[in-house]
């Protein structure tokens, strides 16, 4: 259950942050406003918190972890949300970072 909670988490993580630098791009980039700059800019602060609900006692077990996560969400938002078409690098690349989040985060460790 602790996995499954952990994995929960990063993909939460994930939708907060990415969302959120998405809806900042959408304001500044797109030109759709201010009120699209602060909805990513509180996106963005959720991210923060939602990182802290991991199991895991450690900062940057953590966050190192979720940078995998941030790669592979990041080219699944481009697909779902802007259509964008990874090549089989983009793909291969997120696969080689989500195993590295395994490695990092479900590895067995000794006490």
């Amino acid at each position: 259950m602790t996995v499954l909670r952990s994995v929960v988490l990063f993909v939460l993580a994930a939708v907060a942050e990415i969302g959120g630098a998405w809806l900042v791009w959408q304001g500044w980039r797109e030109q759709r406003g201010l009120w699209w700059i602060a909805g990513g800019v509180i996106a963005l602060g959720a991210y923060g918190f939602v990182a802290t609900f991991q199991p895991d006692p450690n900062f940057g077990r953590i966050l190192a972890a979720y940078g995998g996560v941030f790669v592979a969400g990041s080219l699944a938002w481009g697909m779902l949300v802007d259509h964008f078409r990874p090549d089989r690098w983009d793909l291969l690349g997120a696969t080689i970072c989500l195993v590295g989040v395994a490695i990092i985060m479900y590895a067995p460790r000794t006490p």
